[in-house]
């Protein structure tokens, strides 16, 4: 059996690994996650075979139970509230690896045994781990969920607080690794409720605009929280796909920060999107507004050559992905090249954007990331902006004053015409005015996206007709 279960630990290893390689690009994303899959049914079933007969029952209904309630979730959950369940079923992920090395060091320290350092250790940092992930990945949950603000919640002394609890984790978790006997139970336990505390303690002053990347750290802590419990209960297969999570969501999130220009330590301790900042980067009140209606915006872009679209969470949360889908096809058939802008942090979570589009079958190859797109948007007739602000903003390159300056956006600003689909002139997650809004090119189509793209389908058909 032995031999078993190390064959397909190694076996699971390699599709992990493939799955994960597969991942790169929204084309093979989907056999990714299957063979990935795949490679997690191995492991269950000879987890299961090697399981007594009196354990199996339980474990197959508990098993069954989980499942039923994946799927039903899965399969329900809008794609367009894809953000919030990923951020809950990575705080599920840490919460579970957190729970399982605690029941080891409890099984390890029951009745008066002392539980070995090469245990004990690597499960207080599973436990703490896990348990930051789980707490951190709730209050990710209910503020992409809009059961609570969006906007950072901060106190006076937020970060001495922070640094006080961490202290204390420390030195509970040293103490418990010291006695290693049963005395530590409750120490390991205080370990598991402070560290998912102190998760909720530093994702609480996260504002809107930094959710991708506190979701990819999270991420990356998860898959951390596995690895180390792969030491905790001797299993390489654990290891392997804990540490593949953890260092590309480690890589992914300081890819993400760079994206907007900013540390890791400014996305966690600046509380950035307060909504006091907009005055720094101009009011849009400072210029004059030029509204327009649907007809006008559907001539110009029936009689463009190159249209790029830039959709953001205002596409995503009208859902209007289907009408972007068709209003793209009305456009291409009448000889128009249409390309989607793509920027690192547009949404809610990491690749959001190539979720939503992907969900509504928009070509891969019309999907174009940020560095390839900004060089074509000076000879793009019009840049058609669906609910994106900050990625978009302009003060971000012109304005040092700016509390985003420095980050790279999409230069939707170079294109000869800017429309923006906006429901009204309120600043984005960051909290920040944007002054594309009122320049001389841009036109302002205020109205819910949905509505508003469904108003150009409108228009095109009638003038095809």
């Amino acid at each position: 059996m032995v031999e078993l279960r190390e064959a397909v630990d190694i076996v699971a290893a390699v599709l992990y690994i493939v799955g994960v390689m597969r991942l790169r690009t929204p084309a093979t994303a989907r056999s990714g996650n299957l063979i990935a899959a795949v490679g997690m049914v191995l492991v269950l079933a000879v987890t299961w075979i090697g399981q007594p007969a009196s354990n199996l029952l339980l474990i197959v209904i508990v098993a069954a139970a989980g499942a039923a309630v994946g799927i039903w979730a899965g399969r329900g959950v809008a794609v367009t509230a894809m953000p919030q369940m990923v951020a809950l079923l990575n705080g599920m992920g840490g919460g579970a690896a957190a729970l399982v090395a605690l029941e080891q060091v409890l099984a390890a320290t029951a009745g008066g045994a002392g539980a070995p350092v090469g245990l004990s250790l690597p499960a207080v940092f599973t436990v703490l781990c896990g348990a930051f992930s789980l707490g951190g990945s709730a209050i990710a949950f209910l503020k992409l969920q809009e059961l609570m603000t969006g906007r950072p919640i901060t106190f006076g002394g937020q970060h001495v607080v922070n640094a006080l609890v961490l202290l204390v984790l420390a030195v509970a978790g040293v103490w418990a690794i010291a006695l290693g006997t049963g005395a530590a139970d409750g120490l390991v336990v205080a370990v598991a409720v402070g560290g998912a505390l102190l998760g909720v303690l530093v994702v609480l002053p996260v504002g809107g605009a930094d959710m991708p990347v506190i979701i990819s750290l999270l991420n990356a802590l998860t898959g951390l929280a596995v690895a180390i419990s792969g030491f905790v209960l001797s299993s390489a297969v654990l290891i392997v796909a804990g540490a593949l999570v953890g260092a590309s969501g480690f890589i992914l999130t300081q890819l993400m920060a760079k994206a907007m220009h900013r540390s890791i330590g400014n996305v966690l301790f600046a509380g950035f999107g307060g909504g006091s900042q907009g005055a720094a980067a101009g009011s849009a009140a400072e210029g004059t507004v030029h509204p327009t209606q649907a007809d006008e915006v559907a001539m110009m872009l029936a009689y463009a050559q190159l249209v790029v679209i830039v959709p953001g969470s205002g596409l995503a949360v009208a859902r209007a992905q289907q009408e972007v889908r068709e209003l793209m096809d009305l456009l291409v058939a009448r000889g128009v090249d249409v390309r989607f802008a793509i920027h690192p942090v547009a949404g809610r979570m990491p690749g959001h954007m190539n979720v939503i589009l992907a969900e509504a079958n928009v070509p891969y190859d019309r999907l174009y990331e940020m560095e390839r797109i900004n060089s074509d948007f000076p000879r793009a007739d019009v840049a058609l902006v669906i609910g994106a602000n900050d990625v978009t903003n302009p003060a971000a390159r012109n304005d040092p004053g700016s509390p985003i300056y420095g980050m790279p956006i999409l230069d939707v600003d170079k294109a000869h015409t800017v429309v923006v689909c906006k429901r009204s002139m309120a600043s984005g997650f960051a909290g920040v005015d944007n002054p594309l809004f009122t320049m001389d090119k841009t036109l302002m189509l205020f109205g819910d996206a949905r509505a508003t793209v469904l108003a150009l389908i409108g228009q095109l058909k009638e003038m095809a007709a």
